[in-house]
């Protein structure tokens, strides 16, 4: 398969071209474009066109959500090619990427409903008068997605947007790019009525393609989903910019905590299936779990257990439990956090790449047991990468929780429902 840039409705080629790797065997899976920042100028001024000049902005909310609906069905009547391709590109296990594009689909039917829904208020001011405000879009937005869930976190924000009036310009990560030109392919040929421009899909890697976006004076908002340092970076360019509006959902390092009388199986299978699926590749990962001393030496003994059950393995098998990491840039970085977590604290299980599987980029489920302080206890790994912290009280648990940057997610586990209702409310 070969893709260019999706700009104004049509296939535009790049001057550069890059592979895309199957992370499951090494294969190369598509040839997309290596976008330089001209060629995502282009797409931006389509783009802008669209919102400035082109029908657009006087499409009626009604008009707007049954697009969304229509690019909803086509995902729904798709959906069986959109998931196999999100494998092979990503590496995550087929079944949880048929979950992923009901989810994606959801997300547009909801945005469709909500386009109509879009309220200003009044307001008595003094002097017997009335204020009102209005709602109406930003303007063109660059949306800038990640590569762990790269369709259904693309209509995160293609489905608000649009919903709102917005045109938009979306880059894909250039590890997973396919779901989205698929995509794109199928409006094309089945959503004449959505107007050139509207919608715009440019690939290429963040210090070029997403630095062009975000530096752009002709783009009014930006939309970032990704790690934490490239989001101080995605801060800066737009403080170098015109200080256009920017939303960003960044990294994390989150408590999944435990107290001594919760339910040992449900508890285990919870702490497992928050950090191993989708091969850890997720921000809001429970990878710091919270243990009361009291249960972790047989807590930790079932974690073991169970992980050595999790099936490695190609993500077309439905039988597959864990596939391949992303790519082989991010396997090695991923191993090299597991070889600095040998020398600060227990390996518990896994703990290197899965040899019976050489030709793909997998990474053995692996747990360590150790205290917050461990580096492998507070940095972001972003793969199937688990500590267990040992915990005395309810006071300590809260101290530990908060012992971090991060601040994405978290969650309780207690059969005494008042204990969970007090830790949720105190950690942050």
């Amino acid at each position: 398969m070969e893709y260019g840039n999706f700009i104004a409705s049509e296939w535009v080629a790049a001057a550069a071209t890059r592979p895309v790797i199957d992370p499951a065997t090494g294969t190369v899976l598509a040839t997309v474009a290596e976008s330089s920042a001209a060629d995502v100028a282009t797409a931006i001024r389509a783009a802008r066109e669209a919102f400035d000049a082109g029908p657009w902005r006087t499409t009626t909310a009604q008009a707007r959500g049954r697009i969304l609906f229509e690019m909803a069905r086509l995902v729904r009547e798709h959906a069986a090619v959109l998931a196999e391709l999100e494998t092979r590109n990503c590496g995550k296990p087929i079944v949880e990427s048929e979950f992923d594009v009901q989810d994606a689909a959801t997300c547009l039917e909801y945005y469709g409903g909500l386009a109509t829904k879009i309220h200003g208020e009044t307001f008595s001011v003094p002097d017997n008068a009335i204020n009102l405000t209005l709602k109406e879009p930003i303007g063109v937005v660059g949306l800038i997605v990640p590569w762990n869930y790269p369709l259904l976190l693309a209509m995160w924000k293609l489905g608000p947007a649009l919903s709102a009036g917005c045109t938009v310009v979306l880059k894909p990560a250039e590890q997973t790019p396919l779901t989205m030109l698929e995509f794109a392919r199928l409006v094309r040929e089945h959503l004449p009525e959505l107007p050139p421009g509207v919608f715009n899909v440019v690939t290429g890697d963040g210090p070029v393609a997403g630095r062009a976006l975000v530096e752009s004076m002709e783009v009014d908002k930006i939309a970032f989903t990704g790690g934490t340092e490239t989001g101080r970076e995605v801060l800066h360019g737009v403080a170098r910019s015109n200080l256009k509006k920017v939303s960003l959902e960044l990294g994390g390092k989150s408590p999944n905590i435990f107290f001594a009388d919760c339910d040992l199986d449900a508890a285990t299978d919870g702490a497992l299936f928050g950090v191993f699926i989708n091969q850890g590749e997720v921000c809001s990962a429970g990878s710091r779990v919270l243990v009361q001393r009291e249960i972790a030496a047989e807590f930790i003994a079932r974690m073991q257990e169970k992980t050595a059950r999790i099936r490695l393995g190609n993500p077309l098998d439905r039988a597959t439990k864990m596939g391949p990491v992303v790519s082989q840039e991010h396997m090695e970085r991923v191993l090299a956090a597991i070889a600095r977590g040998r020398q600060e604290a227990r390996l518990v299980a896994g703990g290197g790449r899965a040899e019976s599987l050489p030709q793909g980029c997998f990474v053995e489920p692996t747990i360590f047991e150790s205290d917050n302080a461990a580096w492998i206890a507070r940095e972001e790994i972003f793969g199937p990468v688990v500590t267990v912290i040992p915990f005395g009280d309810e006071d300590d648990a809260i101290q530990i929780a908060n012992d971090t940057p991060y601040g994405l997610a978290a969650a309780v586990w207690s059969r005494d429902i008042f204990r969970c209702l007090r830790v949720v409310k105190a950690v942050r």
